[in-house]
């Protein structure tokens, strides 16, 4: 897990590289993301992505002095399931 400073202003993107985890022999087939809290005003996915390796977001907004997660969960190839999270604080900056 990572924490990450965001201004409510930034348009960003960001990633997880599941290949440096354990896909040695396997590779992503399925991404999705999600935030938790939803609130209004709070960090909006806008767009994402994935290649055999990593997947990548990418988000908005966000309420100053607010901690948001954003989970990503993924399926292998091989079938296997998983999640990772990336904790964002947004803060004016």
């Amino acid at each position: 897990m990572s924490l990450i400073l965001k201004d409510p202003a930034s348009v960003l993107d960001y990633s997880i590289d599941w290949r440096s985890s354990y896909l040695a022999d396997d590779a992503l087939l399925e991404s999705g993301w999600s935030v938790v809290p939803v609130e209004s005003g709070g960090v909006t996915i806008d767009g994402s992505s994935h290649d055999p390796d990593a997947a990548r977001v990418n988000v908005s907004g966000g309420r100053p002095g607010k901690l948001y997660r954003l989970i990503n969960h993924v399926v292998t190839s091989l079938g296997r399931e998983d999640s990772r999270s990336i904790i964002i604080r947004v803060e004016d900056r």
